[in-house]
C-alpha cells in the first residue's frame, strides 16, 4: 500500500445519500431509513448515520452517514441489514438512490 492509499484508508469519509420515494410510499421509505439507525451506528465503523426529511416535499429524504473510511463504507454495503433495505427500496423508490462521498478539505 502505497503512502496515498494509506491516507486513503485513515480519512474520516462523509456520505449523503439522496433518496426519493413513490408518491404515497413516504411512510415506507421513512420506516425503512428509521430502522437502519441502528444497526449502522452498531457497525465498528460508523460514525454517524441520520435521515432527513425535505419539509417541502415529503417524498424526498436525505441520509448523512459519517464513516471511518472507505473500507467501513464498503463494509455496510455488504451487511444484511443493508441488504434488506435495498430489497425495500426496489419497490419504493421513484428514482435510484444517489450517493455522494464526501472528504474534508484540507489545506
Amino acid at each position: 500500500m502505497n503512502e496515498r492509499e494509506m491516507r486513503e484508508q485513515d480519512m474520516t469519509l462523509f456520505v449523503v445519500a439522496e433518496i426519493r420515494a413513490v408518491r404515497g410510499q413516504e411512510d415506507r421509505l421513512r420506516t425503512a431509513l428509521e430502522a437502519m439507525i441502528e444497526p449502522s451506528l452498531d457497525e465498528p465503523g460508523c460514525l454517524a448515520y441520520r435521515p432527513y426529511t425535505d419539509p417541502n416535499d415529503a417524498s424526498r429524504m436525505v441520509v448523512v452517514e459519517e464513516w471511518t473510511g472507505p473500507d467501513a463504507l464498503a463494509e455496510h454495503f455488504a451487511t444484511p441489514h443493508f441488504k434488506h433495505v435495498e430489497l425495500v427500496f426496489d419497490g419504493i423508490l421513484a428514482e435510484p438512490m444517489t450517493i455522494r462521498r464526501l472528504t474534508a478539505v484540507t489545506g
